[in-house]
């Protein structure tokens, strides 16, 4: 009973993230509650299923794939920073190439910022999260979970870049994504973004701090909510 919850929930929560992108079922949903009214309750929707799932996934029955080791926390330790900065970062930041991104005319292609190095930070935090998870959950039903976040984060940035493409045309769409990564640090690397570090603004500032502060409340909470210390030892 156990796995038939934990498959009804995974595929629920599937189907709840790729009906929307089917156009006329989006237009049709946005004509009954309006564009804000289709945003609140997509996301509400949303944060219901994954709680759903990551429940399901515990109460699922326990088969073991590999046994815990020591460097799974630390991979965890150093890896997850990299994801507070990406939703630090990626959260409020103009970027019309992602979605929830806002006006193309608040958006400096030339400096497009934190969008350079990833034009889908909260997809590409919520890839990090699902590997280092993964890694340190070598059981049936989490590496399942984790592992469907993980093709649901890479997924979904390819969706997202099509979505963008049709709707901008292609021509407008690679004049502003000229200067971005689809996956982490690719434009820094090929030279197409160059990061202007200094003077270090009060914004960025606010988003370090904003970072850690979401790290720490990540290592303290963990065990009450999760069950287990993630702290290496």
């Amino acid at each position: 009973m156990d796995w038939i919850e934990f498959i009804s929930a995974g595929l629920l929560f599937l189907a709840s993230h790729r009906l929307p992108t089917i156009v006329s079922v989006r237009k049709q949903l946005v004509g009954v509650v309006g564009e804000r009214g289709f945003l609140c309750a997509y996301s509400v929707l949303s944060l219901i299923l994954l709680a759903w799932l990551i429940a399901a996934s515990g109460r699922a029955p326990f088969v073991a794939l590999w046994g815990p080791a020591p460097w799974h926390a630390w991979v965890a330790i150093i890896a997850m920073p990299a994801a507070c900065l990406l939703v630090a970062f990626s959260i409020g930041t103009p970027n019309p190439l992602s979605f929830g991104g806002g006006d193309e005319r608040r958006f400096d292609p030339q400096r497009p910022g934190a969008v350079g190095f990833a034009r889908h930070g909260l997809l590409s935090a919520l890839a990090v999260w699902s590997v280092v998870h993964l890694i340190a959950n070598g059981n049936v039903a989490h590496v399942v979970l984790f592992g469907l976040f993980a093709l649901f984060s890479g997924y979904g940035m390819l969706l997202i870049d099509k979505r963008k493409q049709r709707q901008l045309g292609m021509k407008r769409w690679r004049e502003l994504a000229h200067a971005t990564s689809l996956w982490p640090g690719q434009s820094l690397v090929t030279g197409r973004w160059q990061p202007h570090l200094w003077p270090i603004g009060a914004d960025t500032v606010k988003r370090l701090a904003a970072a850690v502060a979401l790290y720490v409340c990540a290592l303290w909470m963990h065990e009450s909510l999760i069950g287990m210390n993630p702290l290496p030892g």
